[in-house]
């Protein structure tokens, strides 16, 4: 079953590109792929992230139920964990920003292992720390970096996110470091869904499809720098007249662009539309748990559950009242005669 998994998620995403390359070949067909289907997945994108949004925002929080793991706000004496326990929001602002910048709980993740002897050993898991940090640390310089396609000119903190990204200086065009680290991220997650059994007993199609599909983002996106060439002016006229509306610009620089160009923003517009259907969408519930962004205030304010309306009562007293005398009559004894 698990194998299955594999293959299906690896011909999906095979099947995906193989979709928008053949579309780029196709004549009159760079409108379609270069401009309706990029509105369309945005559309989707930001209408099913901000549903997902709302739903979790109003869903019903009557208690504190942050998850701690260390001493909360008690005797004076006693030594408060400000950033595993809060007690106030500048606290819970240190721990979300943790969570958020330098993923603290995953740090945290522990792996076992059995030794001999029968002996089990806890390790923290810093392969899957660091595999997650350079994934996600990547993908958010590269996407900085993409906004140099809809602005003109380049504002000037995307200049500088690509000087230092490649300060390096290898090859012509400049192989950038974020490019290498989010492709050798993502294989090293990948290995280790299929390498490690437990991990792998409990893989889904979701996830290994999310990890091939960014993976065929990434290693598209890297051909057509580094190997295919594409014609980059031709690609931010068609950004630039996206971002613009100017729907006739974007239309004329569409049938410029080579056909692989599409095989890419065709898994870039399938990554839009499955985001908000699928795990990933992680990054904004992240701001929204429960667990994360409230204060454990449990021992210092009396929190009153809005559900715990009036509810009409029968006692014992006025039950018997009702039944004293069948109760009699069927031998049940009674408090009152």
């Amino acid at each position: 079953m698990n194998a299955t998994n594999v293959l299906v998620s690896l011909a999906a995403v095979v099947l995906l590109f193989l979709v928008g390359l053949l579309g780029g070949m196709g004549s009159g067909l760079g409108v379609l792929f270069g401009v309706v289907i990029p509105y369309l997945a945005l559309a989707v994108f930001l209408v099913g992230l901000v549903h997902r949004v709302l739903t979790w925002a109003g869903a019903p929080v009557p208690f504190r139920i942050t998850t701690t793991c260390g001493q909360e706000k008690s005797l004076p004496w006693i030594k408060q964990a400000k950033l595993d326990n809060p007690s106030s929001f500048p606290g819970v602002a240190g721990r979300m920003a943790l969570e958020v910048l330098f993923f603290r709980s995953l740090l945290r993740n522990t792996k076992s292992e059995l030794h001999e002897g029968g002996k089990v050993a806890y390790a923290t898991s810093l392969g899957l720390w660091l595999g997650a940090m350079a994934f996600h640390w990547s993908m958010l310089v590269i996407i900085l970096r993409h906004l140099r396609l809809v602005s003109s000119p380049t504002p000037a903190f995307v200049a500088f996110i690509q000087q230092v990204d490649g300060f390096l200086e290898i090859s012509v065009p400049v192989l950038y470091v974020s490019t290498v680290l989010f492709l050798a991220a993502l294989a090293y997650l990948l290995w280790r869904r299929l390498a490690q059994a437990q991990v792998r007993y409990i893989s889904l199609f979701d996830d290994y499809f999310a990890l091939f599909l960014l993976l065929g983002i990434g290693l598209s996106g890297f051909w057509l720098r580094h190997v295919a060439k594409t014609d980059i002016v031709a690609v931010k006229e068609l950004a630039v007249g996206l971002a613009t509306v100017n729907l006739g610009g974007a239309a004329d620089a569409a049938a410029r662009i080579a056909p692989l160009f599409y095989g890419h923003l065709f898994l870039v517009c399938a990554l839009l539309v499955y985001f908000p259907l699928s795990k990933l969408v992680h990054m904004p519930g992240v701001f929204l748990s429960p667990t994360r962004n409230l204060a454990n205030t449990n021992r210092m304010v009396r929190h009153v559950n809005p559900w715990d309306y009036p509810v009409k009562t029968h006692s014992y007293e006025a039950y018997e009242d009702e039944w004293r005398e069948k109760m009699k009559a069927s031998g049940v004894p009674v408090e009152k005669e």
